[in-house]
């Protein structure tokens, strides 16, 4: 249901339970298409520090996949998967009203195009939002994740039994919330880059300069590279909430601060990076898709319900 591409009047922004309703869809198509290299990213982020003269636990991110499908198969990295859609569809939903809620705070008219710095402000306002839903969701994904790569025994059966068991052990702000912090230094930021360089690329490819009148390639495009542009920006803040996320309890006290000083002294800047080539080979098709399920979404609210 791609809109047609060519000039037409703009129509008006769409309604808040509209992009709530279109940002979930969009939320559920990013992660279909982007989990399998998100637990490559997580194992290459939180495999341990080599001893000298030993080998690291995976040599890249290939030999991270290969070794994951040759010991669990394909399925082994959809593991942790049952998590983020639970958390993905209201998080997604979410994050998008944020966005049009700090978008219609910023303009004195329905119809009046924000600068690159408002579109900035109001994505980060969408992070804000997105964080305190997210943050349990990752946790438990991220520890199934490490889970699936190590050669002990399983500590948890599926997301359920990690939520009861990180709940039994340390309640919900010290257990399931934990990296509370990490994930709002990692979201509020790259949504403000992300949904800046979505809507400015679309003016850019839009024949009137308005955004509107993309056809799916051009929306795909735009939503690929936003979601590059929003990892770029991620991926520090990210390593360190995954390590966080996934330390046993007490290895650092004073949060976020010790995981960064701890890789600093250990391990130097370089490894804030890890994972940087599956989090960008991740990032442009389930990004794409996310924004392409959004557009798709509203066109087809647009259609069933005008004046929703």
């Amino acid at each position: 249901m791609a809109v047609e591409e060519k000039t037409r009047p703009a129509k008006k922004a769409p309604s808040a339970i509209k992009d709530f309703l279109a940002g979930g869809f969009g939320g559920v198509c990013l992660v279909g298409v982007g989990h399998p290299l998100d637990t490559i990213k997580v194992r290459m982020q939180t495999m341990p520090q080599p001893a000298p003269g030993e080998a690291p636990l995976y040599k890249s991110s290939m030999d991270c996949a290969l070794r994951t499908v040759s010991k669990e198969g394909f399925l082994g990295l959809y593991k942790g998967m049952a998590a983020p859609i639970i958390g993905v569809t209201p998080m997604f939903a979410v994050c998008f009203l944020g966005f049009g809620i700090g978008k219609k705070l910023q303009q004195k008219n329905p119809e009046e195009q924000l600068s690159t710095f408002q579109l900035w402000n109001a994505g980060m306002l969408s992070g804000v939002f997105t964080t305190a839903i997210m943050v349990p969701g990752e946790r438990i994904k991220c520890l199934l994740q490490i889970q699936s790569a190590s050669s002990g025994p399983a500590k948890y059966a599926g997301p359920m039994d990690c939520a009861k068991q990180i709940y039994r052990e340390a309640g919900v702000f010290r257990g399931l919330y934990k990296g509370y912090c990490a994930t709002m230094l990692r979201d509020v930021p790259a949504s403000g880059m992300y949904f800046s360089v979505y809507e400015n690329l679309k003016r850019k490819m839009s024949s009137d300069g308005t955004g509107t009148g993309l056809g799916t390639s051009r929306v795909l495009l735009a939503g690929g590279l936003a979601g590059m542009a929003n990892w770029a920006v991620a991926i520090a803040p990210d390593t360190l909430k995954s390590r966080l996320q996934t330390a046993p309890e007490g290895m650092f006290p004073r949060g976020v601060r010790d995981v960064f000083l701890s890789i600093m002294r250990t391990e130097g800047p370089l490894a804030l990076f890890k994972g940087l080539g599956p989090i960008m080979l991740r990032a442009f098709p389930a990004n794409a898709a996310c924004f392409a399920g959004y557009e798709l979404a509203i066109s087809f609210l647009d259609y069933v319900a005008p004046n929703l």
